[in-house]
């Protein structure tokens, strides 16, 4: 597992940590006290996941396309 803090995490390293961590679990040879931190960290990760999936398509839907589909610029969307 990394040390790096979950929100400086991209989507791509937040991903793989956590299908680490959920291998970890099921696996379940992993000490009580160790499974709650892992399933602590999964949670985060997981969080964050879905966070910048949001985002991200909350950008694709921005995306305005003119008659012929191709992209004509984008609309701002609140927050981003």
């Amino acid at each position: 597992m990394s040390d790096k803090p979950v929100q400086d995490m991209s989507f791509e390293e937040a991903m793989k940590e956590l299908e680490a961590v959920v291998d970890k679990l099921e696996h379940g040879d992993v000490a009580l006290n160790d499974s709650i931190a892992l399933y602590e960290r999964g949670a985060q990760l997981k969080k964050r996941c879905e966070d910048e999936l949001k985002r991200a398509e909350e950008k694709v839907a921005a995306i305005r396309l003119d008659a012929e589909g191709n992209p004509t610029g984008t609309t701002p969307v609140e927050g981003l």
